[in-house]
């Protein structure tokens, strides 16, 4: 069987959990590959709801391997809170089902604080990040000083590590007035946890490598949106990692011919939180209309989301760049109770027509959107779960989807519930 990667083709929050989960339980081995925990999965089984920020989804279910790989940033506390609440809920997490990348960067306290500091600075852009550290425990691993996984076995390796970092943001905290770190009371803290986080770690490269040799099926699970791609998303309004599919390589330790199909999540219309561009968000009660049907509030967060209607343009071009083989589409029945329905195929730019969102910030700001106008199906869509019973105008909208993106269409969802799904395409019995 091969191996799938499921990415969010747009800013996140496109239903990855309930898609994730589906698969999740037709995997041997399930691998976060980067972002931190600011991104969550809300998976319900058997009436139980568990919210994931940092542990992979297939830690709910028996029998499965979770990996946390390298690409993540994982802040040590947030992640044995997020592990005892789980055991709450009747789940055993262990050593044996649960694996840490022991070259994974953690988040610390000094992160969390800097990220608030920056956000809160007068005659500055806000990014609109969750102030959970993610951005400056990034900035401090490809700056080469961050602490890892690894670091915490030794106290003498773990004093100079400390040293290193507390030199860069001791020397930013000075010139911004705010309290230096002390040295002690951080190594005091990670001492504290560092024997519970240990326990977990392993050269997962090695593990992924062992699992590949054995034949047995692997689900990398990309955390956030495409859009919010440091390098490919609405840049500066991006998080601070790689989401394409691509990273799920480079973030847990294998080779990109592990990966054999690529699963892109796509909402049935556009939503993003926090700040950035957004060229079909709607201001108004359709918008608010949009949201309120589609419970559009943040697992993690809670903030609520912007609402708009459904980007071809983008759609297509996230699905371009991470290779995208399939589209599990979301949330069709929120849009059951409109008479029209628009979407996305083009954007004016300068009085010209384009059909590519642009790089340059002033000019996703610029850009207005083409549509196309559909009729609405005012019906209720709720539950079905095959195509043919789906009403026309819907199937028309979907086709519409699927031929502009040139992408086909693995799934459909047709409500928050797992079993309210058509299937048209297995993910895990397609190979490229």
């Amino acid at each position: 069987m091969p191996n799938v990667t499921v990415v969010g083709t747009q800013w996140g929050d496109e239903g990855k959990g309930k898609i994730v989960d589906w698969l999740s339980e037709k995997a041997d081995v399930v691998i976060r590959f980067q972002g931190g925990h600011n991104a969550g999965h809300t998976l319900v089984i058997d009436g139980i709801t568990y919210k994931l920020k940092l542990l992979p989804s297939g830690i709910v279910r028996k029998n499965k391997i979770s990996i946390i790989g390298n690409g993540v940033v994982i802040d040590p506390w947030a992640l044995l809170d997020e592990i005892k609440q789980i055991e709450k809920l009747g789940i055993k997490i262990t050593n044996k089902n649960l694996y840490i990348a022991e070259n994974a960067t953690l988040i610390l306290p000094l992160h969390k604080e800097l990220d608030g500091i920056r956000e809160d600075a007068k005659n500055t852009d806000k990014i609109g990040t969750t102030r959970r550290g993610i951005g400056p425990a990034y900035e401090d691993k490809f700056g080469r000083r961050g602490i890892r996984v690894m670091d915490l076995a030794s106290k003498t390796n773990l004093s100079k590590k400390v040293d290193m970092i507390l030199f860069h943001h001791n020397s930013i905290r000075k010139s911004l007035k705010k309290k230096l770190i002390n040295k002690k009371i951080l190594i005091n803290d990670l001492s504290k946890i560092s024997s519970k986080i240990l326990k977990y770690s392993k050269p997962v490269w090695k593990k992924i490598d062992e699992f590949k040799k054995k034949k047995k099926t692997i689900l990398f699970e990309g955390a956030q949106g495409m859009l919010l791609d440091i390098d490919h998303g609405t840049y500066p309004f991006v998080t601070s990692s790689n989401t394409v599919a691509g990273a799920a390589s480079a973030g847990s330790g294998c080779g990109p011919d592990t990966i054999n199909y690529i699963l892109g999540i796509v909402k049935a219309y556009t939503t993003r939180v926090g700040e950035g561009p957004f060229p079909t968000e709607l201001k108004n009660k359709i918008g608010d209309k949009i949201a309120k049907k589609g419970k559009e509030f943040g697992t993690v967060t809670n903030r609520k989301r912007r609402c708009g209607w459904f980007d071809a343009v983008l759609v297509k071009q996230t699905c371009t760049i991470s290779g995208t083989k399939g589209i599990a589409l979301t949330k069709i029945d929120v849009l059951d109770d409109f008479e029209n329905l628009y979407i996305c195929v083009a954007y004016k730019l300068n009085g010209k027509k384009i059909y590519h969102f642009p790089s340059s910030l002033q000019d996703q700001i610029k850009v207005k959107p083409v549509y196309k106008k559909f009729n609405g199906w005012l019906s209720n869509t709720s539950g079905i779960k095959k195509w043919k019973n789906l009403p026309k105008n819907a199937q028309i909208y979907i086709k519409f989807i699927k031929n502009y993106c040139g992408v086909k269409i693995s799934s459909i969802s047709t409500s928050p519930k797992r079993e309210d799904t058509i299937l048209l395409e297995n993910p895990f019995k397609k190979i490229n």
